[in-house]
Order: structure tokens, then sequence, then C-alpha cells
């Protein structure tokens, strides 16, 4: 198996002021990486960044907006060196039923988690195409594979990020650029923070998800799963019939966590 040094390298991740994105960046910076934090808020990445062991810079990104991304990692770059990876961590939920949800809401989820997304890995790729060589990281979720009530717009970009991310790897064969396709379970976040528990989920810390990233990154696996368990668990959601599927959803709780 190919190992990738990461020691010296640059990442930048969005929404790496808190929770996820910011243990992310931590297990990077603790793995020898230069940190380019990406938030919205100007005071939260440059505390997040100053919080780091390593080199970091703390910039301001708003993921929604291609000329904003586009400084970002022309930031990053200018102030830490050659992008070698991308995180694509940013991400919005609003639970509720659909037919209630805020159409700004609604519009918010889609263009923070599937257009940043892809507004970000089309930016890094312009980089990392030409040099043959780079990374791309996007944060999906488990409710990519099994279905969420009371989630619904949330679920529907984390599939599309995963179906784009996979159909990507097929376009990146031989360039010498890698993609990576984490999909975290329940991760104790704010974010999660009103999720109702199910049977057989167990709820980890956002430690565990920068680990993985950075496990991803020096292997080059093109998708982790966070825990591990959460792969079997969707896998049987999505290959069961559907009203079999719906029934165990129901049995499990699984059909309540977002409620």
């Amino acid at each position: 198996m190919t190992r990738y040094e990461l020691a010296g390298k640059t990442v930048a991740v969005t929404g790496g002021a808190r929770g996820i994105g910011l243990a992310i960046a931590r297990a990077c910076s603790e793995a020898g990486m230069s940190v380019a934090i990406g938030d919205l808020s100007e005071a939260a990445s440059t505390e997040a960044a100053q919080s780091l062991p390593g080199p970091a810079s703390g910039l301001v990104v708003d993921v929604r907006d291609r000329a904003s991304f586009s400084a970002f990692l022309d930031h990053a770059e200018d102030q830490l060196g050659p992008l070698h990876a991308l995180v694509n961590n940013a991400g919005v939920l609003h639970m509720g039923p659909f037919a209630d949800a805020d159409p700004n809401d609604i519009a918010l989820q889609v263009d923070v988690n599937l257009g940043g997304a892809l507004t970000g890995t089309q930016l890094a790729l312009e980089k990392f195409l030409p040099r043959r060589s780079g990374h791309v990281v996007n944060l999906a979720s488990t409710a990519a594979m099994v279905a969420s009530p009371y989630g619904a717009t949330y679920t529907a970009t984390k599939h599309a990020v995963l179906g784009f991310t996979r159909a990507l790897r097929g376009e990146l064969r031989a360039s010498g650029v890698l993609s990576t396709m984490v999909l975290p379970g329940v991760i104790r976040t704010e974010m999660t923070s009103e999720f109702k528990s199910a049977l057989g989920v167990r709820t980890v810390e956002p430690e565990a998800v920068g680990d993985a990233v950075v496990a991803a990154l020096r292997q080059g696996t093109p998708e982790v799963y966070v825990p591990r368990e959460v792969a079997l668990q969707g896998r049987l959601f999505t290959t069961l019939p559907a009203r079999l599927a719906d029934r165990l959803s129901r049995l499990t709780r699984a059909d309540r966590v977002m409620r």
C-alpha cells in the first residue's frame, strides 16, 4: 500500500473553526501539516488557528460564494505554501417536517452542503490537476445511506455529495489526484445535540473523524466510515427492500433520530 507523507504539506479545511472541522484541522496539524482554517467568522477561524500546534492561518470563506472560496484557497497558498489537500467540511442542518420547512433553510443547506463541495472541489482541481498531485476530501454523512426523516433536505444533500465524490473518483483515475469520501455517523457536536438515540448507534467524539481523515490522507483511502460499524449498518439499509428497510428503521428508532 502506498503511503503519502504529510509533514510540511498544506491542507485547507472549510468550517474548520469548531466541531468536526476543528478536530480535522487539529489532527492534520499534529501530523505535521500546515493548516488553513476557513470559516464565516474571521475571529473564530483566527482563534482556532492559534490553538493548533503547528503553522496555521485563520481565514474567512463563504463556501456559497465562488469568489470567496477562490480567495480562501489562494490566501492559503500565499501564507502556507502549495495546497496538498482540501477538506470540504462546512455543513448546515435544519431539522423538522419538510412540508413546514422555510425555503431559505432549504436553499441554505443545498448551497452549503452540496454547492460548497462542488465549488471547492472544482477550484481545488484547478490547482491539483496541472501538478498531477493533490487530495480532495468531502464530508458526507451516514444520512447518505440511511435516509433520515425530519432531515430530508440534509439527507438529500449528503446523498448528492456521496454520488458526486464516487463519480469524481472515476474521473480522477490516473490523474495523480486523489479523492476521499468521509461518512460520519453521530458525532458529538453542536449540530447533533438534539438528536435522539437509536439502537446500535453510538455517539463518538469529533477527534475520531480527525484521525480518520489523517489516515485517509496518508493511505489514499477512497471511502471512510466513522465509526467503522456504520458502513455495515448503512449498507444494510440500502440493500434491503424498501418496506423491510422502513420496518428496520422503525424498530431501531433510526427514523426518530432527527425528529
